[in-house]
């Protein structure tokens, strides 16, 4: 018992007879607790790879399918162009816009066709605000034969006449001593029916007429549209025109060509612009809804002053699909003898598709173009 006792300590004491750390009792071996984890590293990749395989299956499936529905369905595309469905901003009340910072406004319905109602409002000059306090529709209404011109707007798709940028224009317009009468077309906002490129036109077909019965004949009356509302904007003026009661100017925000073009520019295709079919698969299902918006032949047909106003860096109708039908209107002999005008927003005011509104030479370029000093709101 002393010897084994005293070995130990011998080993105990000479560190070469030490065990080395890692090393097993029984004589240097790994013990069988560290082998698996030499491969962790690789299944975990092999795992990590074939989810992103799987991903990308998923994602080129999808990217595929998509092409073929909207083929098979073209009313989606129609959808897709209107996109009535999208309402911003959401839970807004459209019978009171005086939630949205318009306490001289009213809202009404008007009806186009047998059944068929449609969401109006009409706010008067900003100088009217006082007098305009609790006042009801027939008081509205008789301000129409007072000397303020009117401006028909026409908003572009998505949300409603209370879009925030919308409400913003008209504030602005109203501060130069305009009415502004705006409206859902059939199928937006609280508007019935559903939306069509020949309802929206006799939409606003029908206010115009509305309109220019209840102005005094001495009281210019405007078209503005906006992005979409362009195009219902000179699809109008033309039948105007054609029918001899032209508007006094039209003002194009954000134009384009004609509904191919600017799908083919929007954000969206982006992913299926350079795809094998993109025109059979998405434009083509685009006219089969009867969608043109064609203002580049419309402005052939128009015979009024044309101001057409664009941002360099819009990135929903491209800068260039504007001054290309500037272009066309400056050409055409329909509108030869009329003032035609293109003005661009530099890039660096960041007004892009919707804040032309907020330029501080908005007031002077409406003034110049329409060829009389803006009133100053009292």
């Amino acid at each position: 018992m002393r010897r084994r006792s005293s070995l130990t300590a011998e080993k105990d004491s000479d560190p070469e007879l030490k065990q080395r750390p890692g090393r097993a009792a029984s004589g240097g071996r790994q013990g069988p607790a560290e082998e698996p984890s030499m491969g962790k590293k690789p299944f975990r990749r092999l795992g990590l790879l074939g989810k992103m395989k799987r991903i990308m299956m998923v994602l080129l499936v999808v990217y595929i399918t998509i092409p073929i529905i909207i083929k098979l369905f073209p009313s989606i595309q129609a959808k897709l162009v209107f996109l009535n469905f999208v309402r911003m901003p959401y839970f807004i009340d459209l019978k009171r816009p005086l939630d949205q910072g318009l306490n001289h406004t009213h809202n009404f319905y008007l009806e186009p066709e047998a059944g068929l109602k449609i969401g109006v409002w009409h706010t008067v000059p900003a100088r009217m605000w006082r007098e305009a306090q609790g006042k009801d529709g027939r008081w509205y209404e008789s301000t129409l034969n007072s000397a303020h011109p009117i401006v028909l707007y026409l908003h572009g798709n998505a949300g409603t006449r209370g879009g925030d940028h919308r409400v913003q224009l008209y504030k602005v317009l109203s501060l130069l001593g305009n009415h502004v009468v705006t409206f859902d077309y059939r199928g937006w906002g609280d508007s019935d029916g559903s939306p069509s490129e020949r309802g929206m036109t006799s939409d606003a077909l029908f206010i115009y007429d509305w309109l220019r019965q209840r102005r005094a004949e001495s009281v210019p009356l405007y078209i503005w549209g906006h992005s979409l509302g362009t195009g219902v904007a000179t699809n109008l003026v033309r039948r105007l025109c054609e029918r001899g009661t032209p508007p006094h100017a039209l003002i194009l925000e954000s134009p384009f060509t004609n509904i191919r073009e600017e799908a083919r520019s929007h954000p969206f295709s982006m992913v299926y612009r350079l795809l094998p079919g993109f025109d059979w698969f998405f434009l083509d299902s685009i006219s089969a809804n009867n969608i043109r918006f064609a203002s580049d032949e419309n402005v052939h047909h128009i015979s009024c002053p044309v101001l057409i106003l664009h941002a360099e860096d819009d990135s929903v109708v491209p800068f260039q699909l504007g001054k290309k039908l500037y272009n066309m209107a400056s050409q055409s002999k329909s509108l030869s003898g009329h003032k035609v005008q293109f003005v661009a927003f530099p890039a660096s005011l960041g007004y892009k598709h919707k804040f032309i509104y907020r330029s501080p030479e908005l007031p002077n370029i409406l003034s110049d173009f329409l060829g009389a000093a803006h009133p100053v709101a009292a």
